[in-house]
């Protein structure tokens, strides 16, 4: 019963309506702050170069009331045999991997 739940939590999910594109970001950030669309695309690629960078060099960048975006190293795994829901199951290895995660801030949880 709980993965039925869990799916109809999902179909709500998108059932919301879509995700917004760079094109109408950049149209919301116009109309907002009065400037021409074409600047306000620049600003989103500049902010996507900055953010690339900051995670790349430091591993964390926040971006203020909105998210946090950390990305942290994965270990390699071993070739082996291991135990999974009752049953020994061989495994391939796996190369070390960097993960990159985004956290809401708590300002963003609080409002919604």
């Amino acid at each position: 019963m709980a993965p039925m739940k869990a799916m109809k939590a999902m179909k709500a999910v998108k059932a919301r309506g879509k995700t917004m594109t760079k094109g109408a970001l950049a149209e919301a950030l116009a109309t907002e702050t009065g400037l021409k669309k074409s600047e306000c695309n620049k600003v989103v690629e500049s902010l996507a170069k900055v953010a690339t960078t900051q995670v790349k060099s430091a591993g964390k960048f926040v971006l203020p009331g909105l998210c946090m975006i950390k990305s942290r190293q994965k270990a390699a795994t071993k070739a082996g045999k291991r135990m999974a829901f009752g049953k020994e199951i061989s495994c391939k290895a796996q190369p070390a991997k960097t993960i990159v995660k985004a956290f809401p801030v708590s300002a963003l949880k609080k409002s919604i």
